[in-house]
């Protein structure tokens, strides 16, 4: 191997929302001069030896005249992204003694190069800072991307706006500062809840399912207020805590959702379209990127007009609504991403949406409410657990003064009942509200008393409760004595959890 040398640095290559280490090795040999990358990139990796040459060029580096070769270890890793652009181009520097050797042994790196040296940003810094920090190692990225992944603690970040920026550095001539932290963003304006007349028993339903983290159904006519009353939820729901923005600016970052490199504490609420394809909402397309629902993780997933979507779209919610993470999976791809979200779904009764109006309805009530309806699968909605009907509201009624308590005063009780759940789960690993609960700890947190335990038997019985519905009536009763501050789950809690069960 006489004549052969071999510089190398690290990168990452995405694999959901980890961030994998990938070594960049460069060799300059003897022979035809020639460039060529392999270790199983992408058409955009293997696109970089062009973006390199024209940024060697602009900063009048002449490219060797020898054979260069970049190998991406390990090679069965498939690599995507132009972020390799930097990494590869820092090998190549190293290689030709243009920055030391040993200085980008612990770095790892990424970034797009433009043809005049400028680092592009790329997706996905948080994770990779992540890998950095985890492997003790440096992270080098655009200048864009540092306040990003400066979020992670124990992680050193150095943020470039140029190649030739990085070559200073790295020699000495002019040291590039760490990057700090974006600022927190400020959650966006919430809309009122007392702005929504009448619906009082929806408005419960929709305090208890922000306070337990509890799947719900609206079914109503057109302008009952069903689409109003969701889009007040973020208004009630708890900031995000540390742990759980993190985990969601990770799957944010992924898809590039991040502004400016801040982080959110307000919980995401996505609202797809009722055309949505399958890859939108779950994940997946040619890179396997975040769908809908992992996008909502730790917040809301709203799907107005619930029947109208296409039925295998719905029928791929079933697993994550119970797993909490879903698994793309492609001929060339297996990413598994997180989706812990809470569902809220908004329906009309029947095609026309006026099946419970006598002089509205159509002639084929009501038939036409039972094949509209029946679009949503039984096991689907089984998985709901608070199902409520949302009646039309009186002219009488809009033309009240606004009345019932304030978006503000609802938040203060659900955030008392999410700090009863985290004391209450800080021993139970996987579980954060009440909705989390299975197994063993199902009897010991949300078993209800004796004459709570008979009713919730006796309903079971009478309307034919699945063991799934059995169960979820259960932690549903759990968040109602959360919000009724009761340590025990009392008759009361239960026959409030069973309304909305059997309402529909």
């Amino acid at each position: 191997m006489s004549g052969i040398s071999v510089s190398l640095t690290y990168s990452v290559a995405f694999r959901g929302v980890e961030a994998c280490p990938v070594e960049v090795q460069c060799a300059l040999a003897p022979g035809l001069p020639g460039f060529s990358i392999v270790g199983l990139p992408d058409k955009a990796v293997s696109e970089a030896k062009e973006r390199v040459r024209a940024a060697l060029a602009s900063m009048a580096i002449a490219f060797p005249s020898k054979k260069v070769t970049i190998n991406l270890s390990p090679a069965d890793l498939p690599k995507e992204g132009g972020h390799f652009d930097l990494p590869i181009a820092l090998a190549l520097l190293a290689e030709l003694s243009i920055i030391p050797h040993d200085v980008i042994l612990s770095v790892v790196s990424l970034g797009e190069l433009s043809l005049d040296g400028k680092l592009v940003p790329v997706t996905g810094a948080l994770p990779a800072a992540m890998t950095a920090a985890e492997e003790q190692h440096v992270l080098l990225c655009p200048a864009e991307c540092g306040k990003e992944a400066a979020w992670v603690s124990g992680a050193r970040i150095i943020a470039a706006k140029s190649l030739g920026d990085v070559v200073r550095h790295f020699n000495g001539q002019n040291t590039i500062a760490d990057s700090q932290p974006g600022e927190v963003i400020a959650p966006d304006k919430t809309l009122e809840l007392r702005d929504v007349r009448g619906q009082e028993r929806a408005k419960r339903a929709l305090e208890i399912a922000a306070a337990g983290r509890h799947h719900m159904l609206m079914v109503g006519p057109p302008g009952s207020g069903k689409s109003m009353l969701s889009r007040r939820l973020p208004g009630i729901l708890p900031p995000l805590s540390a742990q759980e923005a993190l985990e969601t600016s990770i799957v944010h970052s992924i898809a590039g959702l991040l502004d400016e490199g801040g982080i959110s504490r307000q919980r995401p609420f996505r609202d797809p379209h009722h055309t949505s394809s399958t890859a939108a909402i779950i994940g997946g397309g040619r890179l396997a990127k975040p769908g809908e629902v992992s996008l909502a993780h730790n917040g809301v997933l709203f799907m107005d007009e619930l029947p109208e979507f296409p039925r295998n779209v719905l029928e791929t919610l079933r697993q994550p609504l119970e797993t909490g993470n879903i698994m793309v999976s492609r001929a060339n791809a297996h990413v598994k991403y997180p989706c812990k979200f809470m569902l809220i779904a908004a329906a009309n009764p029947c095609k026309c949406g006026y099946m419970t109006d006598a002089e509205r309805a159509c002639a084929r009530v009501p038939t036409c409410g039972e094949d509209y309806m029946g679009r949503i699968s039984g096991p689907l909605l089984d998985r709901f657990d608070l199902r409520v009907d949302v009646p039309p509201v009186s002219y009488e009624d809009l033309d009240l003064p606004a009345n019932g308590d304030t978006s503000e005063t609802v938040a203060e009780r659900v955030a008392a009942a999410h700090d009863r759940q985290s004391a209450r789960f800080e021993a139970h690993d996987g579980m954060r509200s009440n909705a989390d609960i299975e197994g063993e700890a199902l009897e010991e947190i949300a078993a209800p008393d004796a004459e709570g335990r008979d009713l919730l038997l006796r309903a079971a019985e009478k309307f034919r409760m699945s063991a799934r519905g059995y169960h979820r009536v259960m932690r549903v009763a759990r968040t109602i004595a959360d919000l009724d501050h009761a340590t025990d789950v009392r008759k009361p809690h239960v026959a409030e959890a069973i309304s909305y069960r059997i309402n529909s």
